[in-house]
């Protein structure tokens, strides 16, 4: 049993490693053999990480095999409950975890989308205070996330909002962690490009760093094919390009998941499919973030403590024996480092990624703001006010639809039973029509269900988030007249 006493010096250096395993029971392949595999690689990793986010790991069996094999690097550990079928998160730690906490997202996807599953899974935040040392400040807050898929390109994404409510949320958390004085970590799959709205909500709104744009501030905005990332007229990058530069986790031409099916069936068959490491690689993107950040807001705060050393795309290796890759997600690996004479840059002055033409980018109005809510643009809030109206107008619709079906089904349904007793029970017609009403009352209930409850707690929740930022746009039109006066 590992001691839940925190070491008595503090760590210079700290490894993270974040990996979204592909873990859906009965649906993805190898699921077990691939998962042991990954808990084995991770025990021989040289050196090894000391806080690792693991998304996608729904079963506690999966867990407990990582568990196992890690236990003596990553003796703490917590597998996360939420929503319906599991959070599928967990967070590993070579030190105590002094709190937990599972936080669910209140916008979350849809239940009718049953097919895709985000609502099911219950998106959330995992939440660990993790104590490397005897210091008051010496803490880690972590916080490994899974944000709502997109379906569609941005901005025609329908699931648009629910990430940007998202990127909110976790935000707001990381940036009180960051107001307590504790170091924070963010990571996980947030199903975001560099250039996407989320990515630079959450930039701006807390005092945390994207750890591959601190040392790549170059590297690509999305996958060739996009229209973010043709605008910057670079040449299609190779796949080893992708990797090391652009720290792409995911499509890439490396991940066997993203193979043809006839590459598929070879590997199936036992038969080795090399990779040319120059070829052309357009798909393949960044989906996969580690997040680090200290010290607040200035002037208020201390300057960061810690500094970004070095990140990389790992668990790159293939399955020994089945050939194909362990997740289709590589992992982001990085380490950051305690120093305090550290001076790292303020998000607001980070380099931006390019953004689309039909978003606004999001604007600092004070580099030096001691308010996180005065860290943006009017225009940026009403942006996603705007967001967030269009998304109630649909939902109304919605709720509307479906309660004018379950009225229906219920006048249907009598209709049928009406229909029985004229012409009795004993007739294939009275069959036909029992069969309807029972179909028929079944499917209006289901959609009354969604449109009079679920429907309208989702409502109720834009109406908190729409506050929240209307709050956030009034201090900041409250600081320019401040300022002007």
């Amino acid at each position: 049993m590992a001691s839940s006493l925190p070491p008595n010096e503090p760590p210079t250096h700290i490894r993270i490693l974040t990996l979204n395993c592909w873990g859906l029971k009965f649906i993805a392949k190898y699921r077990h053999e691939r998962l042991f595999e990954i808990g084995r690689q991770l025990a021989l990793a040289n050196p090894p990480p000391e806080i690792v986010g693991l998304q996608e790991c729904w079963t506690q069996q999966d867990y407990e095999s990582i568990r196992d094999q890690t236990r003596h690097i990553l003796p703490y550990g917590k597998f996360y409950f939420g929503g319906i079928f599991g959070a599928g998160l967990a967070i590993l730690s070579k030190w105590p975890i002094e709190e937990s906490s599972m936080y669910g997202y209140p916008l979350n996807g849809r239940p009718t989308a049953f097919f895709r599953g985000d609502w099911f899974v219950g998106k959330g935040v995992a939440c660990a205070r993790v104590r490397f040392g005897p210091g008051v400040a010496d803490v880690a807050e972590v916080f490994c996330t899974h944000l709502h898929a997109p379906y569609e390109r941005e901005p025609n994404d329908s699931y648009l909002c629910h990430r940007t409510a998202q990127a909110w949320e976790i935000s707001k958390l990381m940036r009180g962690a960051a107001e307590r004085g504790h170091l924070v970590i963010g990571l996980g799959d947030f199903n975001m490009l560099p250039s996407s709205f989320a990515h630079r909500l959450i930039s701006a709104q807390s005092p945390v760093r994207d750890v591959w744009r601190e040392l790549h501030p170059d590297s690509s905005v999305g996958a060739a094919i996009d229209a973010v990332e043709k605008a910057r007229n670079r040449p299609i990058p190779s796949a080893e390009f992708n990797l090391i530069e652009n720290g792409a986790t995911c499509d890439g031409a490396f991940n066997t998941w993203r193979w043809s099916k006839a590459h598929q069936k070879q590997l199936d068959k036992g038969d080795d499919v090399a990779v040319d490491k120059d070829a052309p690689d357009a798909r393949a993107k960044r989906l996969d973030y580690i997040f680090v950040g200290d010290g607040g807001y200035a002037p208020d705060f201390p300057p960061p403590r810690w500094s970004v050393e070095s990140a990389k795309v790992s668990m790159t290796e293939r399955h020994p024996t089945l050939r194909c890759s362990l997740s289709d997600h590589f992992a982001v690996e990085a380490v950051i480092t305690r120093s305090s004479t550290a001076e790292v840059p303020s998000p607001s002055n980070l380099a931006q990624p390019a953004h689309a033409p039909s978003e606004p980018p999001l604007e600092s109005i004070s580099s030096t703001s001691i308010s996180p809510n005065t860290a943006l643009s009017p225009q940026t809030y009403d942006h996603i006010i705007d967001m967030i109206h269009t998304y109630v107008l649909r939902e109304r619709s919605q709720r509307r639809w479906r309660l004018a079906h379950f009225l229906a089904s219920v006048v249907i349904s009598i209709g049928c039973m009406i229909g029985v007793w004229w012409v009795g029970s004993r007739t294939y017609i009275g069959f036909i029509l029992i069969l309807v009403s029972t179909l028929n009352f079944g499917a209006g209930i289901l959609d009354g269900l969604i449109g009079g409850l679920f429907v309208s707690s989702e409502l109720r929740a834009l109406k908190e988030f729409e506050w929240e930022v209307q709050n956030a746009k009034s201090l900041v039109v409250a600081a320019e007249r401040k300022k002007t006066a």
